[in-house]
């Protein structure tokens, strides 16, 4: 099993942008140096708290500060930007990683983003689905591109410009072949949209804000999806995401992962909880479809969706949690703002050095006994 990183990020409102843009770069750079596989950042246009507003940007500047670690998208929100440019400017970004560039795409889902960009009323879901077309069509095309797919709203031609011999009307292509690989966050229980995930060989990242008893139907409409292209789903495809964090003390694990006020894992999940809510979507946190909103409290949520103790406890708790999902082929590690940096850094060397190789020896175990 692999070990990822993904951070939206939330920060306190009061936190200076620039420090936390360098915070979150470290967490980067430490992961690849403690030899995470990768890196998804988010992105919203409007958010104070989830600041990062372009996430091929901010993950660019750690090409060069980075050596093995595939830098992810997590996402680029497809209903934001005409897809000629998400298709250029991955491509770019793909030669510059030679190859350590992951696509992480979706529809964009906050709604003062949608407002500011003039596209409140629209079906960003419609918006996104035709975006990738269009995107895949032109990786896979030459110039003139005459991209004209039925119903959709985008329309790509460079035949009445084009002087290709001096190389205008040509749009790049990306380093690896045939494409980077393609992501999507998912989200919801039994969400069909992994379904077409599967038709179409984009990969699936189970959020580390759904309660894992549902997680499991995700890996089954991606099988479904894979099914129906008269594919075989793997299992290495499989990413889910999860808020842990681990301590030589599992007292000052609990106080920092669960309990103490100024816990970062408490006050994202309140964030969580809040945005959410306001979005009518607690469905995400509830544990069966008819749960009342008022038993989705903080401290439920919390109960529910974050791991934390001692090296020994944690290695435990995600051995049951492939009981629960079946197997997956990343364990995705969800990032914090960094209340404390030293427990922060801590939290990701024990996760790498420790807890993934004693994961993963007992998963070999029980395979040689099965």
């Amino acid at each position: 099993m692999r070990l990822g990183y993904f951070t939206m990020p939330v920060h306190p409102m009061h936190r200076d942008w620039a420090q936390t843009l360098q915070e979150d770069r470290a967490a980067i750079i430490l992961a690849d140096k403690l030899g995470f596989y990768d890196a998804f950042m988010g992105e919203h246009l409007t958010d104070a708290c989830e600041n990062i507003t372009n996430s091929m940007m901010f993950q660019a500047s750690l090409i060069p500060e980075t050596r093995q670690i595939r830098l992810a998208t997590g996402t680029a929100n497809l209903s934001h930007m005409h897809p000629v440019l998400i298709a250029v400017q991955a491509a770019m970004f793909d030669h510059l990683a030679q190859g350590r560039f992951i696509l992480g795409v979706s529809p964009g889902a906050l709604t003062s983003d949608a407002e500011a960009l003039g596209i409140l009323e629209e079906d960003r879901n419609k918006m996104f689905a035709e975006a990738i077309d269009v995107i895949l069509a032109i990786w896979e095309g030459e110039p003139p591109y005459n991209i004209d797919l039925p119903g959709n709203r985008y329309k790509v031609s460079t035949a009445r410009t084009m002087t290709l011999d001096l190389g205008v009307g040509y749009m790049g292509k990306p380093y690896q072949k045939p494409r980077p690989e393609i992501v999507g966050t998912v989200v919801a229980p039994f969400s069909p949209g992994v379904v077409l995930m599967g038709k179409r060989d984009f990969h699936p990242l189970s959020a580390n804000f759904l309660l894992s008893q549902h997680l499991k139907s995700h890996w089954e409409n991606y099988c479904k999806g894979k099914a129906e292209a008269g594919a075989e789903a793997k299992i290495a495809d499989w990413r889910v995401a999860r808020a842990i964090f681990v301590h030589d003390d599992d007292k000052i694990a609990a106080r920092y992962g669960r309990y103490d006020e100024n816990s970062p894992y408490r006050f994202y999940f309140h964030q969580m909880r809040a945005k959410m809510k306001r979005g009518k979507r607690l469905y995400v946190f509830k544990s069966y479809k008819d749960q009342p909103d008022d038993e989705i409290t903080l401290d439920y949520v919390l109960d529910h969706c974050v791991i934390y103790g001692s090296v020994n406890r944690v290695v435990d708790r995600i051995l049951a949690l492939r009981e629960e999902t079946g197997d997956f082929g990343e364990l995705v590690y969800a990032g914090m703002d960094w209340v404390d940096p030293a427990l922060n850094k801590r939290s990701m060397q024990l996760m790498a050095e420790e807890v993934m190789p004693r994961v993963n020896a007992a998963i070999g175990k029980s395979a040689a006994a099965a």
